[in-house]
């Protein structure tokens, strides 16, 4: 299939390859060449090879063939009567210049943006002046102001202010008696008695605690991560929470035929083998484990109501902790401020988060009374999985208990929202203007899909968005929302980064053509799904590349075009411009 005149210009630094059989005295022109983004599967089926000595696309248009050439043939020299000339000296030094010309934004009059590139090497000078909003050119995947070069900001205004009290646990223990002292948790080993009554459909309720030196042991799939934490002054997102700092909840459940509480995939087996500790949503190294083992009616696993039995069980125990953290005076680790502040004149952006909301299995929790926990909030799938606009206080004051329950390594537990990176990033950046996170839920029904995504299209543009960055987890079904969710924000003008799982399990089936800068998640080797709770998710480093590819596609800075099969190379090169560690990617799951 030959190369459209549309698609001409973005492809002339690509291989010159025949499409069909051209005969000698041919003047070369676009409808002669083979379209490049086929060449990866002719490649792989073996209908092409390219050659070193082949000429790219800008060299040959125009030229005389001086004999006959077979189809899928690379172009050179010997066969044309010219070649044309281009600038490959400055294009090498594109590629390979490590100095990072300096790069000054700011905010002008009439909404403009005004970009400033100083001369660095061999690399010219630049003055841009963008309008901010408006629909921006597809921009470098990572290209990032010199160390130490910080742009202008807007005017820093604080709506309200969070503080988190981290209050150290350096031992738990199961006793007759619910309390805290001295940094000693000790957990009413009869609550349990208790928890289970919450709901007829959880059988029984069983607590044990894991310390950091025991975890090669066997564990049943991990359902959730959730840490202990409680509001003593005002409401989410605002006040005081108090955080029990060195413990975390986990949440493992079966049903009643011993038939794992999971969909995609299970993470039963080895503890240390099947969680990732540090990631944002699992516990961290030195975390002390109290794990909730629910049982729970035979067939229910895949209902809605079945694992929130679990869930909800889980959390009439943890409740019973948070009475104790409210009174407890004990050593405060550290203090978290966190703020709700507003950048007038910077770039406004919002994250939009999508959550999964297929109906069976799939539930979330939204603004709860405590921090992540079940009592007062409402499900999304209840709320019709439209978007609800939340502050980032909100979200990192665990305004979102997590009942997802698709594959482990992809999903996004109940600990990685009141720590999620982007909000933390997105929060923090002085040259932005953070004005909310989206949660939009997935729904199972297309029509329901495309309708719940046509109303964040309305959102977004009611917020008068600068730019937006979108996520999803897990992937396949919940694809085709965050896509559309892409097209619903490109299509209005507002430039817009996607982040997922894809890598080689997770491939988008579908996309469109505002589908031009995505970030990927995967930490597997080969790109699985890998049954490591927590693996495969946001972490700090892809929370950066995000933020980053948004300035860039803000400001009009092209991004390169992706390679059509996931390439961990591609992750890493885009880490080192940022100053960010590789990416390691475990070995067939294997953590260690």
């Amino acid at each position: 299939m030959s190369i459209t005149k549309e698609t001409l210009e973005q492809h002339l630094k690509d291989p010159a390859i025949f499409c069909c059989r051209r005969e000698k005295g041919l003047v070369i022109s676009a409808a002669d060449l083979e379209d490049p983004s086929l060449f990866d599967d002719m490649v792989d089926a073996g209908l092409l090879t390219l050659s070193p000595n082949g000429l790219k696309i800008e060299q040959v248009l125009g030229s005389t063939l001086l004999t006959d050439v077979e189809a899928l043939t690379p172009i050179t020299a010997e066969v044309l009567d010219k070649v044309n000339e281009t600038d490959s000296s400055a294009e090498k030094e594109s590629v390979t210049n490590e100095s990072k010309p300096i790069i000054t934004t700011k905010i002008g009059g009439e909404g403009m943006l005004h970009i400033e590139i100083a001369k660095a090497d061999h690399i010219e000078g630049l003055k841009l002046d963008l309008p901010i909003g408006g629909a921006a050119a597809p921009a470098a995947e990572t290209f990032v102001p010199a160390p130490g070069v910080a742009a202008p900001t807007g005017e820093k205004k604080v709506i309200r202010t969070l503080k988190k009290k981290h209050m150290k646990i350096s031992k738990v223990e199961l006793g007759d008696k619910t309390s805290i002292i001295d940094g000693v948790l000790t957990i009413d080993k009869n609550v349990v008695d208790k928890a289970v009554l919450e709901d007829p459909l959880c059988k029984s309720l069983a607590l044990d605690i894991i310390y950091p030196n025991e975890r090669h042991q066997y564990t049943e799939t991990i359902m959730d991560v959730c840490p202990i934490a409680t509001k003593v002054e005002g409401e989410l997102g605002e006040g005081i929470t108090k955080v029990a700092d060195g413990v975390v909840f986990m949440l493992t459940g079966v049903d009643e035929d011993g038939v794992q509480v999971h969909e995609f995939g299970s993470s039963e087996g080895y503890l240390d083998e099947k969680m990732y500790f540090g990631h944002p949503g699992c516990a961290d190294e030195n975390d002390i484990i109290i794990r909730c083992h629910a049982v729970i009616e035979r067939l229910t696993g895949m209902t809605r109501p079945g694992p929130f039995a679990a869930h909800k069980c889980q959390d009439y125990v943890i409740q019973t902790i948070r009475d104790e953290l409210k009174k407890y005076e004990g050593e405060v680790i550290r203090e978290e401020i966190c703020e709700d502040v507003r950048r007038a004149g910077n770039p406004r952006v919002v994250l939009v988060k999508e959550i999964m909301g297929q109906g069976a299995m799939h539930d979330n929790v939204i603004c709860p009374t405590e921090p992540c926990g079940i009592l007062g909030g409402q499900k999304n799938v209840d709320c019709g999985n439209v978007p609800i606009v939340l502050t980032p206080n909100q979200v990192r004051d665990g305004s979102i208990h997590a009942l997802t329950c698709i594959g482990p390594a992809t999903k996004e537990m109940t600990r990685h929202y009141i720590r999620e990176p982007l909000v933390e990033g997105l929060a923090a950046d002085t040259e932005l203007d953070l004005i909310g996170v989206i949660f939009i839920g997935s729904p199972q029904v297309n029509d329901e899909k495309l309708w719940v995504s046509e109303r964040l299209g309305s959102l977004l543009e009611s917020l008068d968005c600068d730019g937006c960055i979108i996520t999803t987890e897990g992937f396949g079904n919940n694809h085709i929302d965050f896509i559309q969710h892409i097209g619903q924000a490109g299509k209005r003008g507002i430039p817009v980064v996607g982040v997922s799982f894809c890598a080689y399990q997770g491939q988008l089936v579908v996309g469109n053509e505002y589908a031009t800068a995505m970030v990927e998640e995967n930490m597997d080797k080969g790109g699985f799904e890998n049954n490591v709770a927590g693996c495969s998710c946001v972490t700090k480093e892809v929370a950066t590349r995000a933020i980053q590819m948004l300035k860039n596609k803000m400001a009009g800075v092209e991004i390169k075009p992706a390679p059509k099969k996931w390439n961990n190379d591609v992750i890493n090169a885009n880490n080192k411009l940022l100053g960010l560690p590789e990416t390691v990617l475990l070995d067939n799951g294997t953590l260690h």
